[in-house]
């Protein structure tokens, strides 16, 4: 293989152009207004991209969720959250553009051309903190779910009170290798066919799911539910209900969290039909698709295990039988975080590597690409220094990930920091400032009672998950045998 391999070291601009040219340049037309080469991504796409970031792992978290919330203010919850998350995306879509018409081809710099320098450096604290901690919570997830099929076997062999143990250790040291090698392609443009497989494994699980919960109910007898969820002195004490139903909201803040790379999903859209017409329909598919099943896979399995829903109703073990279709959706699961963890790694990849580019210019370690030429594959880029520090970054989110790896907790932390400032705030300050809405105008007003509630919202949640989180580490011995 090797004497097969040839390589040619050239500066990142030159290669980026020869290898879209194979060596012979390009025409015009072959490049957008911005003078990059023209994009490719269309409504299908964007849609897959968008269900790939928001069906996750949140989804699994959700009977959990509706157990601590109840029938009444469970669904309510989720609808709530659906309908601000499509709002604010539809808001957002419009920032792509500034209007002069320049593309924004990150969050940070929508927000940067619409609120200024300050606010810019704010969004993009929140947006790094947050990609990094779902690409930490998505590798705490897979470890569980490849765990969750050994153990599946385990008990289908030797009976379900087997003591079955499992090292999530092990299995995310295996998923971070995965991550090292997809983590080697450049950029978002070069990912499409994995969020379409990734979505159709979301599709695949939540099925999955929907299908064994519907199987429990029909089996009976029926699992204890209520109208306001757990039970105060009987499942659990008053301060720890508040606790958890504070938490409940962060866990559904999650599964909806993709507003942090709803611009960069949108700069690969070819620029014919307007990008923010498209993205704004791709958004309204992948919300609504995402809606439907979070709300069978949230109400069903509620109806299906009651109070004592699993905190991860795939691999909390509320399913044994039948063994091989709880393996199978494990198994999606874990094809499908592969690629979701690309989907929110790429943005920060991309910001670290142009921000050392603008640093050091003349560092060829830095700046120098090599076209490679692989057999089946053709001209693939390479770089020394993408592959160091993206290697890097991949290794630290696993260690972080073996020494905190509380599912529900660390999720519900995440879409608790993120919901308000990404999905909500930035989103209507920019609007506000683009459409010249005048101060103490009704539209004005009510934009910023959103605001305000959303923003409660996210502390009540926050501390819900900090209190879990608190709780959870009392007991824990890192890498341990779970």
């Amino acid at each position: 293989m090797a004497s097969e391999v040839q390589s040619k070291s050239v500066p990142m601009e030159e290669a980026s152009f020869e290898i879209a040219s194979g060596g012979g340049g390009r025409a015009r037309d072959d490049f957008d207004d911005d003078g990059r080469v023209k994009r490719t991504g269309t409504l299908v796409t964007a849609s897959a991209h968008i269900i790939t970031a928001v069906i996750g792992s949140g989804v699994l978290s959700l009977a959990w969720a509706l157990s601590q919330l109840g029938w009444i203010a469970g669904p309510t919850v989720l609808l709530i959250f659906s309908l601000i998350t499509w709002f604010c995306s539809s808001l957002l879509a419009d920032c792509y553009r500034s209007p002069q018409g320049k593309r924004n081809y990150r969050y940070k710099d929508a927000v940067r051309t619409h609120l200024g320098g300050v606010s810019s450096k704010l969004c993009a604290l929140a947006q790094y903190v947050n990609l990094v901690g779902v690409t930490i919570g998505y590798t705490i997830t897979t470890a569980i779910s490849m765990g969750a099929v050994k153990r599946s076997n385990c008990f289908h062999r030797n009976g379900h009170d087997a003591a079955c143990g499992e090292s999530n250790t092990t299995n995310m040291i295996i998923f971070a290798c995965i991550q090292i090698v997809l983590s080697q392609i450049p950029n978002f443009h070069k990912i499409w066919w994995l969020s379409i497989v990734a979505a159709i494994m979301s599709v695949a699980y939540s099925s999955i799911g929907l299908g064994l919960s519907i199987a429990k109910i029909a089996e009976g007898p029926h699992a204890r539910t209520s109208l306001t969820g757990v039970t105060v002195g009987v499942d659990v004490s008053g301060s720890e209900k508040v606790w958890r139903t504070f938490q409940a909201l962060g866990d559904i803040a999650f599964a909806y969290a993709y507003s942090n790379v709803l611009i960069e999903i949108q700069d690969t859209l070819r620029s014919s039909p307007p990008e923010n017409q498209v993205m704004k329909k791709a958004t309204t598919i992948g919300v609504l698709t995402t809606t439907t099943f979070y709300m069978l896979c949230g109400v069903l399995g509620y109806a299906a295990f009651g109070n004592t829903a699993p905190g991860n109703f795939l691999t909390g073990f509320g399913f044994y039988d039948p063994f091989w279709l709880v393996d199978i959706g494990n198994i999606c699961i874990v094809v499908h975080l592969i690629g979701a963890y690309q989907v929110f790694a790429q943005p920060i990849f991309q910001f670290i590597e142009t921000w050392s580019r603008n640093r050091w210019p003349d560092n060829r370690f830095v700046t120098t690409e090599h076209v490679i030429n692989i057999p089946l594959l053709g001209d693939c880029p390479f770089s020394l220094f993408r592959m160091v520090w993206r290697s890097l970054f991949v290794i630290v989110t696993a260690v972080v990930a073996m020494i905190f790896p509380f599912f529900n907790d660390f999720l519900g932390l995440i879409g608790a920091v993120s919901f308000w400032p990404l999905t909500v705030h930035f989103p209507v300050e920019m609007y506000i400032v683009q459409a010249k809405i005048r101060r103490f105008s009704a539209t004005w007003t009510w934009l910023k009672i959103l605001s305000i509630v959303c923003l409660i919202v996210s502390l009540v949640a926050a501390c819900g998950s900090v209190q879990g989180l608190i709780h959870s580490l009392q007991d824990y011995k890192p890498f341990k045998i779970s």
